[in-house]
């Protein structure tokens, strides 16, 4: 993304700017596959949760002895400790995301033109 879409005469070059703009397009989608194919895993005592990059719940693991299986208050724990463990998934998730797609999806705006303050996507809200 080298073009400048401001030809250094003063004048406007749109083709340069459209082209910028699928650039960015196309990275943006590249990150967003390459997001929505990781796996990423939460853990919170004896309990690892696995999801995608998209937050999606793909996989729960229990260690053996976490909870009594025949106290009901174990149980209701073991409900506890998966939350808190997809909890922790989905902020490696937002993070994640941020990282990858942050600089692609907000703020900035393109080389060569001023920021409006439009910002960026908070993270959770990247629309995948």
């Amino acid at each position: 993304m080298t073009d400048n879409p401001f030809d250094g005469s003063g004048g406007f070059d749109m083709n340069a700017l459209l082209a910028q703009a699928q650039q960015m397009q196309s990275q943006l989608m590249e990150a967003q596959e390459r997001l929505a194919a990781s796996v990423i895993e939460g853990k919170v005592a004896g309990v690892t949760v696995k999801v995608n990059g998209t937050g999606d719940l793909i996989a729960i693991d229990i260690a053996p002895g976490t909870v009594d299986g025949e106290d009901a208050e174990s149980l209701t724990d073991l409900g506890d400790l998966i939350v808190a463990a997809y909890r922790d998934a989905k902020a490696r998730v937002d993070a994640a995301a941020a990282e990858a797609l942050g600089p692609l999806a907000g703020g900035g705006g393109l080389p060569g033109m001023p920021d409006l303050g439009g910002g960026g996507a908070a993270p959770g809200q990247l629309g995948f």
